[in-house]
């Protein structure tokens, strides 16, 4: 017996409205499969991105193409014609520029251009379905709601870097609506399901802030935090590195070991940050103090204030072992992501200068996500 096809299983669940779905794509000869697999949820019309949308009335649109050089002409009709329209960005770059435009087209859902069709077709789904009919279930890696969060985070956390480094101030509310999708996708999709998803990022600031916010999560989950708590360790998480707007791109993004100079001008995101935040208001004295204090150090060799010991409170100790490991699993065009193990045998080797309970904690934690 044939197995059932899932779209069309979908579509007698859902009783999608009649309507076209539209790829606009720069490769349509190689995008056959995925033309295929989005006929099987209602017909679908190929475009170019200049060419005027089609009659019909359009249920959503997949964008495939580089958003840099590409006129938009008729992609941005079609969304001004229709502002509530599901769409789904296969991103040729998840960096700043291609992710800002893509968020000034209402892009909410930002994917690499390499994700797997399946996962397209069922993001694409996810926001086709009526609210009443999303259940919640248990995720494969690289499903649509470890993808959406982390769409949604990276999209939170370009428009903060942006306002901070156009207007030195940023908007708290812009960061609080990701943290729940955040922590639903640790809690349901697992850290490691977090981690491949995030290291398609190219942009450093972005995966590296990602990264650190799916480790908070994932050791406020498994330390019992409450729900309150655990939002608000993913909120320090998530700006902990806003002061890096102020920070030169040739420094930010140099691909490889920066000089003493430069060292010192990356120093001062820490203290920026703190300003930016302070200026913003809408941020409490905890997520403040992350900010400001990350790295400090409990033997007093970290920066601004060369805080020692008991002067630098728990979250903090916290963040820094996230941030800490984040930096050396991350990926960078240099560098593949150090494996696990070795990054935490550096963690032990910061004795003195780290809290090792917590380092130990973590390892539990990370070993059982």
């Amino acid at each position: 017996m044939p197995r059932p096809n899932p779209a069309v299983s979908f579509l007698a669940k859902t009783q999608m409205r009649a309507g076209t779905l539209v790829l606009y794509t720069d490769q349509p000869d190689s995008r056959a499969d995925l033309l295929h697999a989005l006929a099987q949820i209602a017909p679908c019309t190929v475009l170019s991105a200049s060419e005027p949308p089609p009659p019909d009335p359009c249920v959503g649109v997949i964008i495939d193409f580089d958003l840099l050089p590409s006129p938009l002409t008729g992609l941005r009709n079609l969304i001004a014609a229709n502002p509530g329209l599901p769409r789904v960005f296969l991103m040729r770059s998840m960096g700043q520029r291609s992710l800002s435009v893509a968020r000034n087209l209402g892009g909410r859902l930002c994917l690499p251009m390499d994700t797997p069709i399946a996962t397209v077709v069922e993001a694409l789904q996810t926001q086709l379905r009526p609210a009443e009919a999303q259940t919640p279930s248990r995720p494969v890696t690289g499903s649509p709601v470890v993808v959406q969060a982390a769409g949604r985070a990276s999209a939170a956390i370009a428009n903060l870097l942006d306002s901070a480094r156009d207007h030195g101030t940023v908007d708290a509310a812009v960061i609080d609506a990701t943290l729940e999708p955040i922590l639903g996708a640790i809690g349901t999709g697992g850290l490691k399901a977090w981690l491949e998803t995030v290291r398609a990022y190219d942009d450093a600031t972005y995966q590296h802030c990602l990264l650190v916010a799916g480790l908070a999560a994932t050791f406020a989950i498994d330390l019992g935090f409450s729900t309150a708590d655990r939002e608000h360790l993913v909120r320090a998480a998530l700006v902990h590195d806003v002061g890096k707007a102020k920070i030169p791109l040739s420094i930010l993004n140099k691909p490889g070991p920066l000089d003493p100079g430069e060292r010192a001008v990356m120093r001062e995101h820490a203290a920026l940050g703190h300003e930016i935040l302070v200026k913003a208001g809408g941020f409490d004295e905890t997520v403040l103090t992350v900010v400001r204090h990350h790295h400090e150090m409990l033997d007093g060799s970290g920066y601004p204030d060369g805080l020692k010991g008991e002067a630098i409170r728990d979250i903090v100790r916290l963040i820094t072992v996230c941030d800490v490991y984040a930096a050396l699993v991350e990926r960078r065009p240099y560098r593949a992501p150090m494996p696990s193990a070795k990054a935490m045998e550096i963690l032990y080797g910061m004795e003195g200068k780290l809290d090792i309970d917590l380092v130990r904690a973590f390892e539990r934690s990370v070993a059982s996500s």
